[in-house]
């Protein structure tokens, strides 16, 4: 049934929590946002007790039916590169530039503010820093707590859902290569020319927010993807605590699995191995996480399949049956979107999400 026809048949609203991290998880909010019912911007920004910002309320979903009650988005912070990793060696504080990315796009007015927080110094000594990251890296220690830097800078941005990073703490990636090295940050992970065998957080210990979990338990529908398999979303997992509340979850669980293999990350990789890789980083946990796997199976043409193919990537094969032996349910569409790279279509991944989310979910076979 169509995302139309639910919203006509049912008196629903979701709960919606969507996990990942770099260009995937922006381009899927871009797409939730507009169902959102509207920004939650009752509290004000406070800064101490002596500045508060009031914005006046706006019309909620201008766009489309208004089915997301609450958008929640957890980013993973382990990237060390660029400004980012700059801000983290200088100031000892958590990546901001993924997490400014999702404020960006769900900025309820993607103009002036968000074109300024995206804003990159092209000289001096603030060459390559974009203004959002240092905006956040300054409120980081005004407020002593990075978390809440994010919770005001998405204020500011009248962010259509709330943001959390995946872990306050301060984490290093390490990966286990398949020649036995260990390699150490996320920057040299993905130059590494080897194949990642096992990924694990510095410090194992690295706890989620309680806002993360109070998110996942009580959401509808939530969302793993897309993303780079191992920097976006299985860092996410490494994050002890986040695996278990998934399982725990009664909602929706969808991964949303990518267009192209990335060299390093996935290569030669099919749609179930993709799962299987995501399980195996799950803490222990031995039931299926997810209910659906959303797998494109719409042309790509071939200009920009030539172009992939000159880095050795190419379309991920959709193994359904080996996906349903997992206990996932393939979901299969034309989920493309051409441009100078491909993307997923957000317009489209988000309408196929909600239907899913406003479904009951379906019952799946045992493991196999």
């Amino acid at each position: 049934m169509s995302l139309r026809k639910l919203t006509e048949s049912k008196e629903k609203d979701l709960r919606v929590v969507a996990i990942g991290g770099g260009t995937g998880l922006s381009t899927l909010l871009r797409g939730l946002k507009r169902y959102v019912v509207t920004p939650d911007r009752r509290r004000g920004i406070r800064l101490g007790e002596s500045a508060r910002v009031e914005r006046a309320p706006t019309p909620p979903c201008p766009e489309a039916h208004c089915i997301i009650r609450e958008l929640s988005a957890v980013v993973t912070v382990t990237d060390d590169g660029g400004s980012s990793g700059r801000l983290r060696e200088d100031f000892k504080m958590l990546p901001p530039g993924d997490i400014r990315n999702c404020m960006v796009a769900l900025s309820e007015d993607e103009h002036l503010l968000s074109k300024l927080f995206q804003y990159r110094f092209e000289h001096g000594e603030l060459e390559g820093h974009s203004f959002g990251n240092l905006f956040v890296a300054a409120l980081s220690h005004i407020t002593g707590d990075f978390a809440q830097a994010v919770q005001m800078s998405s204020q500011i941005l009248a962010a259509r859902g709330k943001i959390f990073p995946a872990t306050n703490t301060n984490v290093t990636l390490a990966a286990d290569m398949d020649d036995g090295s260990l390699v150490r940050g996320e920057t040299n992970i993905t130059a590494s020319k080897r194949s990642i065998v096992e990924l694990r957080l510095e410090p194992e210990t690295a706890d989620p927010l309680p806002q993360t979990l109070e998110a996942i338990a009580n959401a509808d529908l939530i969302t793993l993807g897309p993303g780079s398999l191992y920097t976006s979303l299985i860092t996410n997992m490494l994050v002890r605590g986040i695996p278990e509340a998934l399982a725990a979850s009664r909602a929706t669980k969808v991964f949303v699995c990518n267009l192209m293999t990335q060299a390093n990350e996935s290569l030669g990789l099919t749609a179930s191995q993709h799962i299987e890789k995501i399980m195996q980083h799950a803490g222990g946990v031995k039931v299926p996480i997810f209910d659906y796997a959303l797998i494109n199976t719409g042309d790509i043409s071939a200009a920009r399949l030539e172009q992939y193919a000159r880095e050795g990537q190419q379309p991920i094969v959709a193994d359904l049956e080996r996906v349903r032996a997992l206990g996932v349910e393939p979901v299969m569409g034309n989920f493309v979107h051409e441009g100078d790279v491909l993307r997923h279509d957000y317009d489209l991944l988000a309408e196929r999400l909600l239907e899913l989310g406003m479904e009951r979910p379906v019952a799946v076979s045992g493991v196999g």
